[in-house]
């Protein structure tokens, strides 16, 4: 049966929660109206644009950038702070509201989910119908407003809520990505980080379409397993499934929210490599090696999002790990401020387990005797 997923996401959430927040309360402007930011004071560690409004964004404004940047593009700018206790309520009521259509859902950050629609859609209709009934529902319940994706997979699904906004409802079917996604710049790739795209652009990759098109051999052998995932992605490929209840993983790990949020790479390394260092002695201490490798991300807003990779051979070993961490880190970071970091490890073995070994691995010995080969015999 080929699945309905929606992608439903709030638009602007935190300007638009702040905003009727502040109607309930009798202000005479809505937020979303003019030139308007969630921020924080410049000298504290959310000193960045967490949201703005459409108006704010026609000044050049961008999502992440520091408030005092912000207010030198447009000095008018009107900005509220932050409240992340209001916004998980929010979050709370918007999730219940669309656990009346179906329990399917897969929340992945404060302001956005997966919902699979497959089982329910024949007492709602279309899937037109349903994303109208839920947009329109969100609207009249709560006063902000939300955009649905549709698709027959999470990727396409994710891709189709950010077309155009607010307030709309886009489909992007695998028979539709030559149209709708192809003429899209490649940094709008879902998991297509900074790093990625240039590498891309240097193999004149310029369009979601030319990765599409491209040898994905060529792509794997500049960007490894990531860029074999994002040809994938190009061509609309996903089969990850709707998981509605959070799985636990069966590995070892650790994470840590940063003091400051982080904007270079020169002040992540040092968290990478030691988190690396004490997922590693954990690794050591439990008597076991991983297979599998994650970074996990969290930004400034909130927003998660996770790579993982298949190593050569289990390990335990701190350099390793960090290593592997980086490159991870460099492939899907997209250069926004990062709140928290974390190195997780998966698919453990007894670290007393016998290790294949590959051919490079293998030591050629020293001539013995006659019998034995020489090094230059081994090698060929």
């Amino acid at each position: 049966m080929t699945r309905t997923i929606f992608h439903i996401d709030v638009n602007s959430a935190y300007l638009s929660w702040t905003a009727v927040e502040q109607l309930k309360k009798g202000a005479k402007q809505d937020l979303r109206e003019i030139p308007a930011i969630i921020g924080g004071d410049q000298k504290s560690r959310r000193g960045v644009v967490l949201a703005k409004s459409i108006s704010a964004k026609r000044y050049g404004i961008r999502t992440g950038e520091p408030v005092a940047n912000a207010f030198r593009k447009c000095p008018n700018l009107v900005m509220a702070p932050p409240n992340h206790q209001m916004y998980r309520e929010k979050s709370r009521m918007l999730m219940d509201y669309l656990r009346t259509f179906t329990k399917e859902i897969e929340q992945v950050s404060v302001d956005e989910c997966y919902v699979d629609m497959t089982s329910v859609l024949g007492s709602l209709h279309s899937s037109i119908d349903a994303a109208l009934e839920i947009k329109e529902g969100v609207k009249k319940r709560f006063g902000f407003t939300v955009n649905v994706g549709i698709s027959s997979n999470k990727l396409l699904a994710k891709m189709a809520s950010d077309f155009e906004k607010p307030d709309k409802i886009h489909t992007l079917f695998p028979e539709e990505i030559q149209v709708k996604m192809w003429p899209l710049p490649i940094g709008e790739l879902y998991m297509a980080g900074a790093s990625s795209v240039e590498t891309l652009k240097k193999l004149e990759i310029k369009t979601i379409g030319d990765l599409a098109q491209a040898d994905p051999e060529l792509i794997a052998l500049h960007l490894k397993s990531h860029g074999r995932m994002l040809w994938e992605f190009a061509n609309g490929r996903d089969q990850s499934p709707v998981q509605a209840e959070q799985v636990e993983a069966k590995g070892v790990g650790n994470s840590t929210t940063l003091s400051e949020d982080a904007e270079m790479l020169e002040e992540v390394y040092p968290v990478l490599a030691h988190l690396a260092k004490s997922v590693s002695n954990r690794l050591q201490k439990a008597g076991q090696k991983a297979n599998m490798v994650s970074v996990e991300i969290k930004y400034f807003d909130f927003k998660k999002i996770s790579h993982q990779k298949q190593l050569g051979k289990p390990t335990n070993e701190k350099d390793v790990l960090y290593r592997t961490a980086c490159e991870l880190f460099e492939e899907i970071w997209t250069r926004e401020p990062v709140r928290l970091l974390g190195i997780r490890t998966a698919k453990l073995v007894d670290d007393s387990e016998p290790e294949q070994l590959s051919i490079f691995d293998i030591e050629i010995p020293k001539k013995m005797d006659e019998n034995t080969p020489t090094r230059e015999e081994s090698e060929a």
